[in-house]
């Protein structure tokens, strides 16, 4: 865990496939003001490990939509593409001790199993076509947050072994985020809400690679009308980076932060410059997901 002893070291790990929306602009924002309003550095990492979901030039276009709204990262970018050796040697290790296995079952052979496995493959292995699940132990893991009560799950009754290596071999998102935490010295993780409930699931593997674990804090994502997460894969608009100071100015309000004095607000500098000097963790909205049509005219 984070100790007041560490630098902070904060990130934000945004996917190529497609441009940033609203949501997207607003996790950025929260990573990136809790970094600086700590003293700390905000590194950047571009989660692309899933080819077929990619978009052409989303990388490129992501970057410049950070930089028109002010939030420049430290250091180089870390492209999980080039980190496969890093992910290989953490699924050697587990399967040397016995933490993982690997599995070619079918969703049907799954079925006679509630669709969980018992840390064995119930089929016959075919060792090149086969995924590589972690063995999880029938026990609670509990996870801690700055902002959300603490999360117990049983994993093996409501997760079941999942995967950290598909059966296409491209490797699972579970793996690759703990193994990068851990690499960039990342201590303390600022993201949205829908990703704590996957938050057990990295402190037990984060057990079993001997790792260290960030502190982390979930804010609320926004939803659409219809009640789900702002996504690229439901067609949430791109931001548009002609509007920085608009954007950031809504994404402030989003996260229950002071605004700027209206003469602050026509600068991306200015609004930045006050919103790092008032960032306040107490003043996030706690609940879980807050709709749109709250904060967008």
């Amino acid at each position: 865990m984070y100790s007041p002893e560490s630098p902070y070291i904060g990130r934000f790990a945004p996917s190529p496939t497609g441009p940033l929306h609203i949501g997207s602009l607003i996790g950025a924002l929260a990573s990136f003001l809790d970094a600086r309003a700590h003293g700390g550095q905000w590194l950047l990492r571009m989660e692309n490990i899933d080819p077929p979901r990619e978009i052409a030039g989303s990388d490129e276009r992501i970057l410049n939509t950070l930089r028109r709204h002010g939030l420049n990262w430290d250091g180089p970018v870390l492209e999980q593409s080039t980190r496969s050796e890093a992910y290989d040697a953490a699924l050697q290790q587990l399967l040397s001790s016995g933490d993982a296995f690997r599995c070619s079952c079918s969703r049907r052979q799954l079925a006679r199993f509630d669709g969980i496995h018992r840390g064995a493959c119930v089929a016959s292995v075919n060792e090149e076509d086969c995924a590589i699940r972690l063995a999880v132990p029938d026990e609670i893991w509990e996870a801690h947050d700055l902002l959300q009560a603490p999360l117990r799950q049983n994993l093996l009754q409501e997760v079941g072994d999942f995967t950290l290596r598909r059966r296409d071999g491209y490797y699972a998102y579970q793996l690759a985020v703990v193994v990068d935490d851990a690499y960039q010295g990342i201590n303390h993780v600022v993201r949205g809400s829908d990703l704590w409930v996957s938050t057990p699931r990295q402190r037990l593997l984060q057990s079993r690679l001997a790792l260290p674990t960030p502190t982390y804090l979930h804010f609320p994502v926004i939803v659409g009308s219809d009640g789900h997460k702002l996504s690229k894969q439901t067609f949430a608009a791109a931001i548009d980076d002609s509007r920085a100071c608009d954007n950031l100015l809504l994404a402030l309000r989003f996260l229950g932060q002071e605004l700027p004095p209206r003469a602050q607000q026509s600068s991306v500098e200015r609004i930045l410059n006050h919103a790092v000097d008032h960032w306040h963790r107490q003043q996030l909205p706690a609940v879980m997901g807050l709709p749109e049509s709250a904060f967008f005219d």
